[in-house]
């Protein structure tokens, strides 16, 4: 009995020796199948570059070769994943702290062709006239068809001084317009803040850098912190291309003392994420209005999805961009990055912001300003001056050896301002900028009618009140 007992097991034993041995060898030749198919296509890669190596007209080393493949592979999945070289990662570094050498525009691949997100505000290219929507035909005259994103950006940069042609299409145009422009460094300010006019306010966000948060709680404070109360703020992100995620959340968290600000759903385990509001808000309850064109993409239309869906603001203007994917920056061995699209943003009423973007509650237009009529100096009204044999103005004379300067008078109009009037002027939005701008002067009004149905509803409520009272 004993004997049987222990064939049976080394029996057993045998079986199991034999199924440790095949099962392995069976998983191993469906990998191996696997890694054959993938090998064979590696195979097809190295047989392409020997024949270019060999046979193209110019000499290629493996080096570029590969580089281009690199680039060519991730650029096919969408429009914003890209191989960054050790270089170009380095200047994307740069970017988000603020300043870089260019002409100052955020460009995409819209169905296969180079186009504007917006020019930044202030940079050579806004100046220039470059506008949002402008398709990219040419650059220095090189055509841009079949050129990625970042070649297109590698061309469109370089030092400061220097020159660049763009050449591009506008909507509603029939030909193409060369637009020259200098470049220069460009510093990028984050947050600009105004008083549009006592008790009125304007917070302009160009983009999500990393100190942006920082600068709109100094923005806020100072606004809040005048003689008249804060009755309305208006947010202007008109031609804000995005930036970092983290801001977006950040800057949104202080309008937002609690819910959802943004979720973001990917394919691979840890991708989908959620961020929520703190109590810690910096604006006070006062309504506010939010600016947005075709030129507000990515993190500036996470913060307006945000404050949409939450009821804090109105969103007033053009349907905007549509970027509504995250980038992951994934470093890689040769000290370049792989940026690649790994999920998509959604807001908190789990609206998909991509290829769709946000919907303003209010649509309005730009309209652009009509260019000033030429003046025609022979129509112009008849001065002193102008007079034959009139006398010439009288010369302020030096005073003589020995003299002392006479004081200039004070300006008679009102006192003199003291240094807490004039910093308080700084703040003030220039009314012939305001004037100009038609969607502003929209959300100003609206601000003001705000207020004054607000304060019609107290009355209304108070009156109520004291009828129920009295009964």
């Amino acid at each position: 009995m004993p004997g049987r007992t222990l064939r049976h097991g080394l029996f057993l034993l045998a079986i199991m020796a034999v199924l440790s041995f095949y099962v392995p060898q069976f998983q191993h030749q469906s990998a191996q199948a696997a890694s054959d198919a993938d090998y064979s296509r590696m195979r097809l890669l190295t047989e392409v570059m020997e024949q270019v190596q060999k046979k193209y007209v110019e000499k290629k080393t493996p080096d570029e070769l590969l580089t281009e493949a690199v680039k060519g592979m991730v650029s096919s999945l969408d429009p914003h994943s890209a191989y960054m070289t050790p270089e170009e990662y380095k200047e994307l570094q740069v970017e988000t702290k603020g300043t870089f050498s260019g002409v100052g525009i955020v460009i995409t691949s819209k169905d296969g062709i180079l186009t504007v997100v917006s020019p930044i505000e202030g940079t050579p290219a806004f100046k220039a006239g470059v506008e949002a929507g402008d398709r990219i035909m040419k650059i220095d005259g090189k055509l841009t068809k079949g050129m990625t994103l970042m070649d297109a950006v590698k061309n469109i940069r370089g030092p400061k001084g220097s020159k660049v042609v763009l050449t591009v299409l506008r909507e509603g145009a029939n030909n193409l317009k060369d637009i020259e422009i200098v470049r220069d460094m460009i510093p990028i300010k984050s947050v600009r803040y105004y008083l549009l006019e006592d008790g009125y306010g304007l917070i302009r966000l160009a983009n999500f850098q990393e100190n942006t948060t920082d600068e709109l709680v100094k923005g806020l404070n100072e606004l809040q912190s005048q003689k008249v109360p804060l009755k309305g703020l208006i947010i202007d992100l008109r031609t804000n291309p995005g930036g970092l995620l983290t801001e977006a959340v950040n800057v949104a968290d202080q309008f937002l003392d609690s819910g959802l600000i943004v979720s973001t759903r990917g394919r691979a385990p840890g991708q989908e994420m959620v961020f929520r509001a703190t109590p810690r808000m910096t604006a006070n309850n006062y309504p506010i209005i939010v600016l947005i064109n075709q030129g507000s993409a990515s993190a500036s239309e996470i913060l307006a999805g945000a404050l949409q869906d939450h009821h804090r603001a109105m969103i007033l203007g053009t349907q905007s961009f549509g970027k509504g994917s995250v980038q992951t920056i994934l470093p890689l061995e040769d000290k370049g990055a792989l940026k690649l699209t790994t999920a998509r943003y959604y807001t908190p009423s789990g609206r998909a912001i991509q290829a769709k973007g946000i919907t303003p509650d209010l649509v309005v237009p730009f309209k652009p300003p009509a260019p000033e009529p030429k003046v025609d100096k022979k129509s112009q009204a008849l001065r002193e001056k102008d007079l034959q044999g009139a006398m010439a103005p009288e010369e302020e004379k030096a005073p003589a050896k020995g003299e002392k300067a006479e004081p200039a008078k004070a300006d008679e109009s009102g006192p003199a301002k003291t240094k807490g009037e004039s910093e308080k002027d700084k703040l003030y939005y220039p009314q012939d900028r305001l004037e100009k701008d038609n969607q502003m002067v929209r959300a100003l009004d609206l601000l003001k009618a705000w207020q004054i149905f607000s304060a019609r509803e107290g009355i209304k409520q108070g009156k109520d009140a004291g009828a129920v009272k009295k009964q």
